[in-house]
């Protein structure tokens, strides 16, 4: 399919990528040098926060620049290189940083360590099975297979959703009222960003061919990562703050008159 890209579906494919890199390496900077902003007990958050848009951001510039390599000017139009668009890239991300995005909600949340550790493993772990069963569908030319491991994969993400909106309840309502709308946002974050994934997957299998395919998946995966990543790495971060306000170490060691800095 890459044969069929045009010239204006290749530049804007990679405006995509490169913005990406600039919108993570933002938060990345962004994260780290405001981590010091909340307290002691929600610093960890952040700086998960602060490594997943890292990741993405370097597997970004890995994946821009594979795409430039898989093409190549001839005759005033863009024809392909010869060179393979290595997309696994994007599952590599995906694989260190989709269980990561759960782990900093549950972090933020400030659970008893029991439950932070159960809720972790659970969630972290099926959203590993859920990139992984999702990759031999993606690099698939056959719909069939594609289909087959699209329903794998909407195994684990159902069942990560249910926990989220069900298994979590409870702790969320036992949030402190300032966070509580924030924590909540968070959840509907995560299951929306997430939503573009299984959708985006589907639209070579459901009309769309060719360059428009590419350009689609490519683009609409770009979207919901800046979302998913930069965006609610930045929610974590207000989550933070708001809660900091409410703990009486951190407070009482701000200088008189100053507050930590929410967005």
């Amino acid at each position: 399919m890459l044969d069929s890209i045009s010239a204006l579906q290749y530049e804007l494919v990679y405006n995509a990528f490169s913005f990406t890199v600039a919108v993570m390496g933002a938060a990345t900077a962004f994260l780290f040098l405001n981590r010091g902003q909340v307290a002691f007990i929600y610093r960890t958050a952040i700086s998960i926060s602060g490594l997943v848009t890292f990741i993405a951001m370097y597997h970004y510039i890995r994946i821009a620049s594979s795409w430039s390599q898989s093409f190549s000017m001839v005759n005033g139009q863009i024809a392909s290189s010869g060179i393979a668009f290595n997309d696994a890239y994007r599952y590599v991300d995906w694989l260190l940083t989709v269980p990561l995005l759960l782990i900093e909600l549950i972090l933020v949340m400030k659970l008893s360590q029991s439950e932070t550790v159960a809720k972790a493993t659970k969630l972290g772990s099926l959203a590993a099975l859920m990139v992984i069963l999702g990759y031999p569908g993606e690099i698939s030319p056959d719909p069939g297979t594609r289909w087959f491991w699209w329903s794998l994969s909407m195994i684990p993400f159902l069942i990560i959703v249910y926990d989220l909106f069900i298994g979590l309840k409870k702790s969320i309502d036992s949030q402190p009222e300032a966070a509580r709308g924030l924590v909540s946002a968070a959840r509907y974050v995560t299951v929306v960003s997430w939503l573009f994934y299984p959708i985006v997957y589907v639209l070579p299998m459901v009309g769309l061919t060719g360059g428009s395919a590419v350009a689609a998946v490519q683009v609409g995966y770009t979207i919901a990562d800046i979302v998913a990543k930069a965006g609610f790495g930045i929610l974590i971060y207000m989550i933070a703050v708001r809660k900091s306000e409410l703990e009486p170490d951190f407070v009482a060691a701000i200088p008189r008159g100053a507050k930590p800095s929410a967005v």
